[in-house]
């Protein structure tokens, strides 16, 4: 494979190896060399509450390494906090660290002739990052999730950090006290560990169990808990064991086993960055996969948990409901899985599920079952139409009427837009139209979870659409539409769009549509000219540079 350069096992090549000197002082032994070497890519940080807890994970990992007989050798990843960079520039750097995480580990295991790899992540991008640099060095790997955070509480409510966005929206409507506000900000996040509800994070951990890539109940698991610890040593035993047996990520990355984490992903309410983040990660592991095929489990698979942003409960509630291995079970027995699957443990998915039970508990709301779904078919859309020839991707669980046809409101960027909506600019049935923000054009494709949740705050959540090149936080719901391919910068249609140009979003028949004249759009893209690149050095330059398409996952590898 172009992306593994080695030809043997690495263990051999230290063996006959000069530099076995820089091991000695290292305190390895002549025994040691015939050990695997395994990598623990850990990206604890105290940049963000999300990877502030993952360093006892690393340290039994390490633990648990030695002891299952190999070597660990251990680097580190960097994070960026999306929860943090919201609503700045920052927020330019998260979607291009996914691609240096990516980078950071394949040069590592490739560099170092790793035998194996475990990666421990907590952020949003860390666990997309990590497993495409799994896909692409091809050695025996498993993904460590970090965690999630419990709950914060405010007045007998629940709070994720959402809450706090949404607070901005509420407490500026004046439908807020000061107190309530304050409040909601110093709770919001009481612990260690990523954001609360199914939101990327969450999304992407809880899609890894479905994989095949990391271990049942892992995904949903509070950082602060013991039983965190005991999974990711019980990881690092499974990840020897895969490295005996030769079994590598491409062996588990399959068509079929994406087509499982999409079902979940869409059984579960996740984030739309799924969509972004699975299009890398089959490219990654050369699987043939596209929007349409989003499109096709979204139609056979229901949305049966019910879980923040447009529900109720957050990961903990799902963890005690059973995890994703009950909502696995429930998929697997109505035909909407593949069981035949392998995983990380070497069983197929179906003998992992086993002894898992066929119904949920009785006690709880938060898993349904397939009859009694929250909604018949999956609520992440691809809507194609002239603004978005090549697609573009509409949550729409929590709505009441997925469409809407209005007045376009033009910003060229996602601050102005704040603005308007915080100054009540913005009025029911405007469709704003935030652009230049894709992985070009922002470049780096920003997420707008400031604005979108300022529009829920103002009670506009259903009554206004909002269409961008850009992305969207995991915790974003409305009437919302992202990765609009071709991008602004590129010269799409969504380039072309004027003030008060009438806008149609219909996720029934899965259009997206500037409702005018083809020969006026032919006339204004004619008159277009490509902007300046915003950056031209440094990492943003790059990106913009090599970043493909949204359509075809926004990577660079």
């Amino acid at each position: 494979m172009a992306n593994n350069p080695r030809s043997k096992h690495i263990t051999q090549g230290v063996a006959r190896s000069p530099n076995r000197s820089m091991y000695y002082a290292l305190g390895y032994e002549k025994a040691d060399f015939d050990k695997p070497m395994v990598g623990i890519a850990n990206g604890h940080s105290t940049v963000t509450p999300c990877n502030s807890g993952l360093q006892k994970l690393a340290d039994i990992a390490i633990q648990a390494t030695k002891e299952a007989g190999a070597n660990p050798q251990v680097f580190g990843t960097p994070t960026i906090s999306d929860g943090m960079s919201m609503g700045t520039e920052g927020m330019k750097f998260s979607l291009i660290s996914r691609e240096v995480i990516a980078d950071c580990i394949e040069t590592v295991v490739n560099g170092q002739w790793l035998d194996g790899c475990l990666v421990i992540g907590g952020c949003d991008k860390n666990m997309p990052g990590g497993m495409i640099a799994m896909a692409r060095t091809n050695v025996p790997s498993i993904y460590v999730y970090g965690g999630t955070i419990k709950p914060g509480r405010w007045k007998g409510h629940d709070l994720t950090i959402v809450s706090s966005f949404e607070a901005v929206g509420e407490f500026t409507a004046g439908r807020m006290s000061q107190e309530d506000f304050e409040g909601i900000e110093r709770n919001a996040c009481p612990s260690s560990g990523s954001c609360g509800g199914m939101y990327t994070a969450n999304t992407m951990s809880s899609s890894f169990e479905a994989l095949g890539m990391a271990l049942l109940y892992s995904s949903t698991m509070a950082n602060p808990d013991d039983e965190k610890v005991g999974s990711a040593a019980e990881s690092a035993r499974v990840l020897v064991e895969a490295i005996k047996k030769d079994l590598k990520p491409r062996d588990i990355i399959t068509r079929k086993s994406i087509e499982n984490a999409v079902a979940l992903i869409m059984a579960t309410g996740g984030s739309t960055n799924a969509v972004l983040h699975y299009l890398a990660i089959a490219h990654a592991a050369e699987v043939e996969w596209t929007l349409d095929d989003f499109e096709r489990v979204r139609l056979r698979v229901p949305v049966i948990c019910n879980l923040k942003p447009s529900g109720q409960y957050v990961a903990t509630d799902l963890h005690r409901a059973g995890g994703i291995p009950q909502v696995m079970k429930l998929l697997l027995n109505a035909g909407l899985m593949h069981g035949d699957c392998i995983t990380i443990t070497g069983r197929t998915l179906a003998e992992e599920l086993a002894d898992i039970p066929d119904l949920p508990r009785a006690d709880q709301d938060v898993i349904r079952t397939i009859d009694k779904a929250l909604y018949a078919q999956g609520h992440l859309a691809i809507l194609k139409g002239n603004l978005a020839p090549e697609g573009c991707v509409a949550k729409i669980t929590g709505l009441k009427n997925p469409v809407i046809t209005g007045p376009a409101r033009v910003f060229e960027d996602e601050y102005t837009a704040m603005d308007a909506i915080l100054a009540d600019k913005i009025n029911p049935g405007d469709v704003l139209v935030l652009r230049y923000l894709g992985p070009k054009g922002g470049p780096g494709m920003p997420e707008m979870l400031a604005p979108t949740s300022a529009l829920i705050g103002k009670g506009l959540g259903e009554s206004v659409g909002l269409i961008t090149d850009g992305r969207f936080s995991g915790g974003t719901w409305g009437m919302v539409v992202g990765h609009v391919a071709p991008e602004a910068f590129a010269g799409g249609t969504i380039a072309l769009v004027k003030e008060g140009d009438s806008v149609t979003i219909d996720a029934h028949q899965q259009l997206i549509q500037l409702n005018v004249a083809d020969e006026e759009i032919a006339r204004r893209r004619a008159e277009w000219k490509a902007p300046a690149l915003r950056y031209t050095r440094g990492v943003l330059a790059k990106y913009a540079a090599l970043a493909s398409p949204a359509s075809k996952g926004a990577t660079t590898g």
